[in-house]
Parts: C-alpha cells; structure tokens; sequence
C-alpha cells in the first residue's frame, strides 16, 4: 500500500517574510530621509553645508536661499521638514523669518546655526519658535544630531546654549556691562548704521556715505535689529533717539546724503 498520500506536506513558517519582502521594506526604510532646507547668505559656507549634509543618507538638501524672503517662498513651494537657517542676513533678519514660520507653515522646524551666543539673542530666537540653536563653532556631527533631533519633534540646543538659557531662566547669572547696554554689542561700523538708518536714510544713501555695497549695509542693519532684538525701522529709530544717539531731528541732512541738495 502506497502510503505516500498520507503524508503531510510541509508548511511554511508563518511570520517570515520572503526575501523580495525583506528587499522591499529595507529599500522603502531607506528612502526615508529630512528634507532639509539651508538659508544662508554666505555663498561659500551654504556651499559646504550642503556638501557635507550630502554624505548623510538620512538627509537631503532640497534647496538653498541667501535670504529671508527667497526661504519663505521656497517653504511654501517645497515644504522642507527642517531649515537651518543663519540669524544676520539682508531683508527679513532670522529671528522675523522664524516668526513667520511659525505663523504660516507650523510644521516646519527651525534650527539656528549662527555666530552669535548672546543671551537676548538666543532667547528672542526660542521665543519666536526656533526648536534648535547650534554656535557655528560647532562639529559637523553635532550639527547632523541637532537635526535629527529637531525633525523628530524634540528640542536642541548645544551645550553653551543650554548653559546660558538655564542660567538666565533661573537668574544665576551676573548681569554683564553688554547686558545691560545692548549698544555696546554692536560694531563701530554697526552703531554708524543704526545712526542713518535713524536718521531716515536709505540703504543706498548709507552705502554712499560708508563707501560700502548696499548688500553690506544690509546685513548690518539686520544684525543691528538682531543684537537689540528689534523688528522694525521705527523701532531702530526709536532706540536711537531714547539713548541719544540722533536727535529726533537727525544729525545729518539727508537731502547731502541721498544726492539731492545739490
């Protein structure tokens, strides 16, 4: 008698995926990547940013702007996960852009990458909606960790940064002569800026009369707001005339200024 009919087949171990499964899922696991935007008015440190972020294959770099209102309309156009963005740049100035942000496009996480560690100024940056705050003296690695951390919906801030928030949210630390005069934060060739911009000159006007570019003069004007974490010509204006630096006059005539009192 043939008892081969009797016999069972084998059968397959449930709960274990076959190999093109495997393949499939690893493969759909890599494509998962942030998509990062970088504004950065410095051609040169966008360039490396972006060149080194490249060798992170859990990040993608989909687009560059030098200023606060090209990252706005490429935000809107291209929904990055994460920007990293400088805070001193011509047009909009960080703090103003991460407002916007925040306003018009919640989703979108803010990580500053910048020169400046003041405390006014790290905390006008949180305030505004800022989830990330790195000094640019930072490793690359923890630049890639910060934006791991803040796509995933946390908090990051680098060591220094921590350090001068707590101090300051629990009132440890000694006020210091900057703290207590944001002017003296400035440059020389900054508290030139403040003085025009107050007394009602054009970026133009102060260029001819500095003998700097107009995208120079910019940049200094927003990092003039950014230090004295002021939002608006009027108010620069403002803080110039209260510590007596024009008069509500101004100084200077303007019509010398922009060329036409001749």
């Amino acid at each position: 008698m043939d008892h081969r009919s009797n016999r069972k087949k084998p059968t397959k171990p449930t709960g274990v995926p076959n190999a093109a499964a495997a393949g499939a899922n690893k493969s759909s696991a890599a494509d998962v990547h942030i998509r990062v935007l970088l504004v950065e008015d410095h051609t040169l440190v966008r360039e490396a940013l972006a060149s080194l972020l490249a060798l992170d294959a859990g990040i993608r770099v989909i687009g560059e702007a030098g200023n606060g209102t090209d990252a706005l309309r490429m935000i809107a156009t291209l929904q990055p996960d994460v920007i990293v963005l400088d805070l001193s740049m011509p047009g909009i100035h960080g703090t103003e852009l991460i407002r916007q942000v925040r306003l018009s496009h919640p989703a979108v996480k803010c990580l500053v990458l910048t020169v400046h560690v003041s405390e006014s100024i790290i905390r006008a940056a949180l305030q505004a909606g800022a989830t990330g705050y790195l000094p640019k003296e930072s490793p690359y690695t923890e630049l890639r960790m910060a934006i791991q951390s803040v796509a995933n919906g946390h908090t990051y801030l680098s060591p220094m940064i921590a350090d001068k928030v707590l101090y300051g949210y629990l009132g440890q630390h000694p006020v210091s002569a900057d703290d207590e005069n944001p002017w003296k934060l400035l440059s020389a060739r900054e508290r030139d800026v403040l003085k025009l911009v107050a007394e009602g000159a054009t970026s133009k006007a102060i260029a001819e009369c500095l003998c700097l570019s107009v995208r120079t003069v910019e940049k200094h004007r927003a990092s003039v707001m950014l230090k004295l974490n002021l939002r608006t010509t009027a108010a620069l204006t403002a803080y110039a005339i209260k510590h007596d630096l024009v008069t509500s006059a101004g100084v200077l005539k303007l019509d010398l200024l922009s060329g036409e009192g001749s």
